[in-house]
């Protein structure tokens, strides 16, 4: 735990309380503060720390870093702690009773063979070597899990749909695994390790340079993650906004009119990454954007975080968030990330505890309106 408090320097907290006067879990759950983990962990608490279930309610969404006057890391904070607890035998309660982390578990094997490939369809042009690869995520997956709902693979056909345009034919890798953000993040660093060997393995032997992902948990992963833990991976990896945004700029693509749109910034897009000019300039080429009052930096989180924090208060700021966005007058709600779609999507599925017409707004991936706007198509 000391080396943990070192590396985040988690020992500069000045107990000011910004982190918690900041935190979107604190607002709807008293009994959360980033502050009072941190004070444990510097009291020497790591039993109490470990066994405690506000450890897995962080949405390590870094809403708390933007404000900390310290800089602490808390994020990594706590992703360090759970690290510690999941080797000390703790876990969080997974929503889908654990299903996604199974999943992604078993693609840790070497030996299993995956039928991931069946969305691509006779009208999208991919390889299986080239510069470009586009990194799917956990998409083919989320698609047989809530299909009820929500189509994730309109993302990933867009995506090559858009490529296509460009005149690229993307590596759809069969041997491609999950990124291990969802283990990583839940403590499982093991199998995360081991999911991070096979996709570098299968990035290097597709000769690929550039890698476009459509998840900002992919991104994240993929270009900081993986470096921490493993050397020559110098490739470049791009979310694809900032691909869509470039070829706009480049006039290689034009992008027709799609109404008014609000933009929920994914916090990994955002403030893990610092991305927020690529997504709103594609939304300008094809619309009017009007923001919510909470963006950028200051954007609310979707309520879910790894599969490991949903709940009644992930519902209740979800709901919120649609309030807000509804409240804009916007026609839709433009997210950049899949779980962000799933996640608003989900809080509406069912019985809400607020008046339809509160919340009553279309909720589109980025990529997906991207696609759906482009000139001639």
């Amino acid at each position: 735990m000391k080396q943990i408090i070192k590396r985040t320097k988690a020992y500069y907290c000045v107990e000011c309380g910004k982190c918690s006067g900041s935190c979107p879990v604190a607002r709807v759950n008293e009994g959360f503060s980033p502050r009072v983990i941190v004070e444990r962990a510097l009291s020497g608490m790591k039993g109490e720390i470990e066994g405690d279930r506000e450890l897995w309610t962080c949405l390590t969404c870094e809403a708390c870093t933007t404000k900390c006057p310290s800089t602490v890391k808390f994020s990594e904070f706590i992703r360090g702690m759970r690290s510690s607890a999941f080797n000390s035998g703790y876990t969080s309660r997974c929503s889908q009773g654990g299903l996604l982390h199974s999943i992604q578990r078993v693609q840790s094997y070497r030996d299993i063979v995956q039928n991931r490939l069946q969305w691509i369809s006779d009208d999208l042009k991919t390889s299986t070597e080239g510069e470009v690869l586009y990194f799917t995520g956990c998409l083919p997956y989320f698609e047989n899990l809530f299909s009820g709902f929500v189509n994730p693979l309109e993302i990933a056909r867009s995506t090559v749909k858009i490529l296509n345009k460009a005149g690229i034919s993307p590596v759809v890798s069969p041997n491609e695994r999950c990124c291990g953000h969802d283990l990583l993040w839940t403590g499982n660093v093991e199998t995360f390790q081991k999911l991070a060997r096979l996709n570098i393995e299968m990035i290097k032997e597709s000769g690929a340079s550039r890698i476009v992902t459509s998840c900002p948990e992919c991104l994240r992963t993929l270009k900081l993650d993986y470096a921490d833990f493993f050397e020559g991976t110098d490739i470049e990896i791009v979310h694809i906004s900032e691909f869509i945004s470039s070829l706009i700029k480049n006039n290689d693509i034009k992008l027709n009119r799609a109404g008014i749109m609000t933009y929920q910034d994914p916090c990994r897009l955002g403030r893990h990454m610092g991305i927020y000019d690529a997504p709103r300039e594609v939304i300008k080429s094809m619309g009017e954007l009007v923001e919510m009052n909470k963006n950028r930096e200051e954007s609310s989180c979707c309520g879910v975080s790894a599969w490991a924090t949903c709940e009644g208060n992930s519902k209740l700021m979800q709901i919120e968030r649609l309030i807000e966005a509804k409240s804009t007058g916007a026609d839709m709600l433009v997210t950049s990330c899949p779980k962000c779609l799933i996640h608003f999507r989900c809080a509406v599925h069912n019985q809400i505890p607020v008046e339809k017409e509160k919340v009553d707004i279309p909720v589109v991936d980025l990529t997906v309106a991207a696609c759906r706007a482009l000139a001639g198509e």
